[in-house]
């Protein structure tokens, strides 16, 4: 199928004029080929990216709050916060009980080795 599309797009881009704009989307079409092959090398991936946009409108909307942060390392800090909450959530992990382990664990461990640093990632 996408070797079918890649030929499509190279039939296609002889017909249309490069600087209109399905002249550009063809032409970025074809310098994203390689990328959209990925999702063929495992079977895990997604063809898209709809369930990441889906994961990051909250965050989206959330954003117009942080304008009140006082200050750009207060909203780099939430934003941040907010990142690893929701990469907790996806890995199936409860916020909390992650949030937890993570600040009673890291005392106690070195923080300049990364595989240490690692082991606590969601």
């Amino acid at each position: 199928m996408v070797e079918v599309f890649s030929a499509w797009l190279e039939k296609v881009k002889e017909k249309v004029l490069p600087k209109s704009t399905l002249g550009k989307a063809i032409a970025y079409s074809i310098s994203q080929l390689e990328n959209l092959k990925n999702f063929l090398l495992d079977g895990r991936l997604e063809i898209d990216n709809n369930r990441a946009e889906r994961l990051i409108k909250p965050f989206m909307i959330r954003r117009r709050g942080w304008l009140f942060s006082n200050t750009p390392k207060g909203a780099k800090s939430s934003a941040i916060l907010y990142s690893i909450i929701e990469t907790v959530k996806e890995n199936n992990l409860k916020p909390y009980e992650y949030l937890k382990y993570v600040l009673e664990t890291i005392p106690y461990i070195d923080v300049s080795n990364k595989e240490e640093v690692d082991k606590l990632l969601p």
